[in-house]
């Protein structure tokens, strides 16, 4: 599968977006998909997961409450919405596939999307 993110931009906090994620190929249904973001000079982290089919979720604590994570198999699209944007949560945000579950380590993935920017100021 090979992933494309979008819908990044710059907004101001307390604002919302919504990135999606499309999977091209036929079997998008079979992932698990997770939303990861990697800061400036940080490392990539976790942010958000979901199961093949949509119907478990979890999130970093840092975002529960805010974002929400969702999946279109019909569309073989993977969303995240967020809310209350916060400073915090500028950052290149990336999609990533897995047949196992949980997603959850970076360095155990090998599917990504090339990355959209999330940039909120204050």
């Amino acid at each position: 599968v090979q992933l494309q993110a979008s819908g990044g931009g710059l907004v101001q906090a307390g604002d919302s977006l919504r990135l999606s994620c499309a999977a091209s190929g036929r079997t998008f249904r079979s992932y698990h998909m997770g939303w990861f973001r990697q800061a400036p000079g940080k490392e990539r982290v976790f942010v958000a997961g979901t199961n093949w089919s949509g119907q478990l979720t979890y999130y970093a604590d840092s975002v529960k409450g805010r974002f929400t994570i969702s999946r279109d198999n019909a569309k073989n699209t993977v969303y995240l919405q967020m809310n209350s944007l916060k400073p915090e949560d500028t950052a290149v945000y990336y999609c990533a596939a897995d047949s196992r579950y949980p997603l959850s380590r970076p360095a155990s993935l090998n599917v990504w999307g090339q990355g959209t920017q999330v940039t909120v100021s204050s």
